[in-house]
């Protein structure tokens, strides 16, 4: 099947279609592996922003306070979960993607109309996931820079700094729920029939 022109449309027919006509004959499979790359690639960079952030702090406090420096690694390894997340996420969008084998001329609208609901729901979640695990790098990383700093000043700090930044690492979690959520309706049947 030619997804990008379902209905072998000329190209001056092409040139009178409308955006919304463009946009539904836009590849579903691109649309998937789309979402699949965003919701990776931006839970990557919310994850090495925070750990950037948080690691700048944290050498910087060591120098006065050497004692800090093992203990505050756990705000790193918050800031790692996120990207984590971003690839669970991957791997369970991308089992979704299967390649569809056969279908029926007659119901060809029909497949196509289902692939596409497949192709817009993933890249949705994609969408989703990746924004929610690119704030949660951003809020972990800041959180633990205030934790390396307030630690290294005031040791009694550090568990009440540490429980907030726990909360903010739950900020990635809600995406990965959310977005498993959002991608359960997403299929690609292998036999239109």
């Amino acid at each position: 099947m030619n997804w990008g022109n379902p209905y072998d449309w000329t190209a001056v027919e092409w040139q009178s279609a409308t955006w919304g006509e463009r946009f539904m004959y836009i590849d579903p499979y691109f649309w998937s592996y789309f979402g699949v790359a965003l919701a990776l690639a931006t839970s990557i960079i919310g994850a090495s922003w925070g750990i950037f952030v948080t690691g700048v702090s944290l050498l910087g406090s060591t120098v006065k306070a050497p004692r800090i420096r093992s203990k505050n690694l756990i705000s790193v390894i918050f800031c790692e979960a996120v990207a984590i997340y971003g690839v669970i996420m991957a791997i369970i969008m991308i089992g979704k993607v299967q390649t569809i084998e056969s279908y029926p001329e007659n119901q060809m609208a029909q497949c196509y109309t289902t692939a596409l609901f497949g192709g817009y729901s993933l890249f949705w979640t994609g969408v989703s996931v990746g924004l929610s695990n690119l704030i949660c790098g951003i809020a972990v990383g800041v959180t633990g820079s205030g934790c390396a700093i307030a630690d290294a000043q005031t040791p009694e700090t550090f568990v009440k700094i540490l429980v907030v930044e726990i909360f903010g690492s739950a900020l990635g979690l809600f995406g990965v729920i959310v977005g498993i959520i959002q991608c359960s309706g997403a299929s690609f049947l292998k036999d239109c029939l």
